[in-house]
């Protein structure tokens, strides 16, 4: 990390600096995630966790775990892998950290030995909903990473066992804790970019996705590469668009009514069976779209959330609010621009009687200050604050639930070129 990570004392004390402390109010998960209350570094104030999946994205979880673990009072206890590459890196990582820490290769034997306080789940996408079911009905809280599940009937499954238990089941959305977008949302909610007419999002990257592959069995191959196999994966959608469709139903504090989309592999003809780019349109029932695309072979534009409202434009992944009425540059400044963008009038010569309207150069101005928070790890302090408390917001897993959803139906969209709305059945 080259950052130094922030502590929730810091971050709260940012958020307060920065004028966002009615965020508390407005985002209940922060709220509880507030309590000053010292921790108690007695053994029996201690949260035992387990990290069930130890590939890459369970390994980076570890690596904020560490940061975290002794201002936290935080026991990493055990680890759970049916891969034993993947579970040797990860029991030589808490070697090198010396913690001390049990392995196993069937999560149900972790649950039953360790009895751990909570488990972070992070598995490929079709591993979530069993894995977490048997968590929850074991009297365990958890920590799942999105999407939720590979399935509609599997999500409101996890779901309903979360509301049947009284357990936590907390969906990986971490933009829920970040800075950024605590502040963009309040502002947003308090009307400063006016009515919102419009959010497009996009997330482009430019690699095939693959993962070596340790021999040349197909059975390793999809093991390995689950990411690319509809059975397991519904690729671009649920890994990178779950994340997009929880931040515009934030900001609009809905979720859609109705979604259509297409995709397709153009690029990376290499067998695999999800699509290497998407196209999607989300309506909601005040009339906004939700406009989104995703692509794996151009990585030029990269990622970003752009709420559009007649007031102003937030942009989130840059941290920039831009105003529909930029203030005027000054003196000389003000001249060539006023040049450069055709304010003096023009006698045309032949050629267009018009000026084309292309976009605006004005940088904007920084959503908050510093920027230099992990909120990967803030959400793992907030997992073991709410089970110290026996319970987090039900609002938050309300947040991935429906992101998870959307996310699917974006899916059905996409195979059956037509329009697609919610079920009853998958309402909450």
């Amino acid at each position: 990390m080259s950052k130094q990570y922030q502590s929730r004392r810091e971050f709260l004390k940012k958020l307060a600096i920065t004028g966002s402390v009615a965020t508390l109010a407005a985002s209940p998960w922060i709220k509880a995630f507030s309590d000053n209350t010292p921790i108690g570094k007695n053994p029996s104030d201690k949260v035992r966790l387990a990290v069930i999946g130890t590939g890459s994205r369970g390994k980076q979880l570890m690596r904020y775990l560490f940061r975290i673990a002794n201002a936290n009072n935080i026991e990493i206890c055990a680890l759970c892998d049916v891969y034993q590459p993947h579970l040797d890196k990860a029991i030589n990582m808490c070697q090198k950290e010396n913690i001390k820490v049990k392995s196993y290769n069937n999560y149900q034997d972790l649950i039953t030995k360790e009895k751990p306080d909570g488990v972070i789940i992070a598995t490929p996408l079709h591993q979530h909903a069993h894995i977490t079911i048997d968590c929850l009905k074991h009297g365990i809280h958890v920590f799942c990473e999105k999407a939720m599940a590979r399935t509609l009937d599997d999500t409101k499954a996890m779901y309903d066992a979360h509301k049947e238990t009284g357990k936590i089941l907390q969906i990986g959305h971490q933009r829920l804790f970040n800075p950024v977008y605590l502040e963009g949302m309040k502002r947003i909610h308090n009307g400063e970019l006016g009515t919102i007419g419009q959010i497009r999002a996009y997330w482009h990257r430019n690699n095939n996705w693959r993962r070596k592959v340790p021999d040349n069995t197909v059975e390793m191959e999809r093991f390995i590469n689950w990411r690319l196999y509809k059975e397991y994966s519904a690729g671009l959608l649920t890994e990178l668009l779950s994340h997009q469709i929880q931040v515009a139903n934030w900001a609009l504090q809905k979720t859609p009514v109705s979604v259509m989309g297409t995709g397709s592999i153009v690029f990376w003809k290499d067998g695999r069976e999800v699509e290497d780019n998407v196209a999607l349109i989300y309506t909601y029932d005040n009339g906004v779209q939700f406009i989104y695309d995703s692509m794996i072979s151009n990585k030029k534009y990269g990622l970003e959330e752009q709420v559009m409202g007649h007031k102003g434009t937030i942009e989130f992944e840059v941290n920039r609010y831009y105003t529909e009425t930029p203030p005027p540059a000054p003196g000389i400044l003000q001249l060539l621009n006023d040049i450069e963008s055709g304010f003096f009038e023009k006698v045309n010569i032949g050629g267009a009687s018009w000026i084309p309207e292309t976009a605006v150069k004005y940088q904007g101005e920084p959503i908050i200050e510093d920027t230099d928070f992990y909120d990967s790890a803030l959400q793992l302090e907030g997992f073991a604050q709410y089970i110290r408390k026996g319970k987090a917001p039900e609002k938050m897993i309300i947040e991935g639930y429906n992101a998870s959803i959307w996310t699917l139906l974006a899916e059905i969209a996409i195979d059956t070129g037509k329009k697609v709305a919610l079920p009853e059945k998958y309402r909450i």
